[in-house]
C-alpha cells in the first residue's frame, strides 16, 4: 500500500479550518439582516455584502486543500481522488461564479450542486479492498460516509425548498464533507506507522 505524505495532515487539517472560520467571520461581517440557520453559506459570497471577500476566500482555500489532499492521497482509488479534485475544483468555481444578493444563479446553482455530489460520492469511489488498507479506505466505512453525506444533502435541499433551516443542514453537510479527507489522511498515516513506511 502506498504512503501518504505528512503534509497533506495540513492540507485535509486545513480545510474544515477556512470553511468554518470562513462562514463565521463572514456573518459577523454582515451582521444583523444575515440569519445563519435559515440562509446559505454563499449568500455570504454575494457581491456587495461586507463579508464576501472573506467566504471568497475562504472557498478559494477549500478548493486548494482538497485539491492538496487528492493529488496526496495515494492508498485511495484513483476514481475517488479525481472526485475529490472535482471537489475541489467546484470549490473554486463557487467562487468565481458567486450567488446573487438575491434571486437565483443558473452558474451558481450547477457548480454547487456538483460539488455536492461529487464530495458526497468521493469516499465510496475512493474506497479499495485488502487487509492492508487503512480503515477509512475500507468498503463500509467509505460506503457509510457516502451515505452520510448524501443523506445531508438531501436534508439541505428539502430545508431550501421549504424555506426552512437550510442554513443548519448546509452547515452540517459541508462540515462533514470537509473533516472526511482528513479522516482519510489519518487513518492512511496511522496504517503506514503501523507498518514501519511512514510517509
Amino acid at each position: 500500500m502506498r504512503s501518504v505524505p505528512t503534509w497533506t495532515l495540513v492540507s485535509s487539517g486545513c480545510a474544515p479550518v477556512f470553511l468554518v472560520m470562513g462562514w463565521l467571520l463572514a456573518a459577523t461581517l454582515q451582521g444583523h439582516p444575515y440569519d445563519p440557520a435559515a440562509q446559505t453559506i454563499s449568500v455570504l459570497a454575494a457581491p456587495g455584502n461586507s463579508g464576501s471577500w472573506v467566504m471568497t476566500a475562504a472557498f478559494v482555500a477549500l478548493g486548494c486543500c482538497h485539491l492538496l489532499t487528492a493529488w496526496g492521497l495515494r492508498p485511495a482509488a484513483t476514481a475517488g481522488r479525481m472526485a475529490l479534485a472535482a471537489g475541489g475544483v467546484s470549490a473554486l468555481a463557487v467562487a468565481v461564479f458567486p450567488a446573487p444578493s438575491s434571486g437565483g444563479s443558473l452558474s451558481h446553482g450547477s457548480v454547487a450542486a456538483v460539488g455536492f455530489a461529487v464530495l458526497a460520492a468521493w469516499p465510496v469511489l475512493a474506497a479499495r479492498a485488502g487487509a492492508a488498507v487503512p480503515w477509512a479506505l475500507r468498503p463500509f466505512p467509505s460506503l457509510g460516509a457516502t451515505a452520510v453525506m448524501a443523506a445531508g444533502a438531501t436534508w439541505f435541499l428539502i430545508e431550501l425548498h421549504l424555506h426552512g433551516a437550510a442554513g443548519v443542514a448546509e452547515r452540517a453537510v459541508t462540515t462533514l464533507q470537509s473533516v472526511w479527507p482528513f479522516v482519510v489522511v489519518v487513518s492512511c498515516l496511522r496504517g503506514s506507522l503501523r507498518d514501519g513506511c511512514p510517509g
